[in-house]
């Protein structure tokens, strides 16, 4: 019974590394770009949720609706003006610049916030539970993870079934040729990168009311958005989810066992993933 509650934490553990990976796993499906200001982006979600509920004094779900457009416009403007100068055959120029704005958030909000660790402000939400046959879960960690599926459900409808998920997918498999028919990769770019700030700003939204937040947890969290791409298959959305559930179920089994090896056995779990499929479950087919 200890062990199948422990799973089931694990699992919904997992829908929070999901939600940290899954704009990562949808930039890098479109224009191969890793970005390595991807946890920092996270954590300046969280604190702009944190200055909107402070400084206008709304709810943390209100204030993560007000900060999406405001994320999504970072986003846009962030590749539009400067990502999109770095792409190319070379993949060392987007890492140098990616590695470079993490440093800027970091300084930045260290500058803005100090190294205090904050919380955004919960309410019974968050402590309530509800009672699934034999185990007793966490409304937040069941929001989280809905949350999380209804994400990848999003985004698998926005690429199949609408006119700019063909855009995405035409410039994903050939810019050149997208261009010629009337695509603008620059602008595709641009908006995909708006979309992943999106959802960084849902999983910041959760980050926060689920744990403190400095602004040096980043990399961190970066880290798990890795693991979690890349057991699933570098650009599959239903593969991240999965990477996420094995991490989270892998770190509270860990956990379980010695509170000590929480961290590690997820890290474990990622390697034994690699030896096994070291292209990830899902592997794209022209990877």
């Amino acid at each position: 019974m200890i062990w199948v509650d422990t799973v089931a934490q694990g699992i919904l553990l997992g829908g929070l590394y999901a939600l940290f990976a899954a704009g990562l796993s949808l930039v890098f499906g479109i224009m191969r770009l890793v970005n390595l200001a991807h946890g920092d982006l996270i954590v300046v979600g969280a604190y702009l949720i944190l200055l909107l509920v402070t400084l206008l004094g709304l709810p943390p779900f209100l204030a993560a609706l007000v900060a999406m457009p405001l994320m999504f416009a970072l986003g846009w403007g962030l590749q539009k003006f400067l990502l999109n100068r770095t792409l190319g055959d070379d993949i060392l120029p987007p890492l140098l610049v990616t590695f470079g704005l993490s440093i800027v958030f970091q300084n930045a909000l260290l500058e803005g916030f100090s190294a205090d660790s904050q919380r955004l402000p919960t309410d019974a939400l968050t402590t309530a539970s509800v009672a699934i046959g034999p185990l007793n879960l966490g409304v937040m960690p069941l929001l989280t993870f809905a949350s999380a599926v209804a994400v990848i459900v999003g985004l698998n409808q926005l690429f199949y079934r609408t006119s700019l998920g063909r855009a995405f997918r035409a410039t994903s498999d050939d810019p050149v040729t997208a261009s010629l028919m009337g695509i603008k990769p620059a602008s595709i770019f641009a908006t995909a990168t708006g979309i992943a700030l999106i959802i960084v700003t849902i999983a910041a939204l959760y980050l926060g009311l689920r744990a403190n937040f400095d602004p040096n947890i980043g990399p961190a969290r970066l880290i798990y958005a890795f693991e979690a791409v890349i057991i699933g298959g570098l650009g599959s959305l239903w593969g991240t989810l999965l990477g996420g559930i094995i991490i989270g179920v892998a770190q509270t089994v860990g956990a379980a066992i010695n509170p000590e090896w929480q961290i590690l056995a997820g890290h474990l779990a990622f390697l034994a993933v690699l030896l096994v499929r070291p292209r990830g479950l899902f592997p794209r087919a022209n990877d």
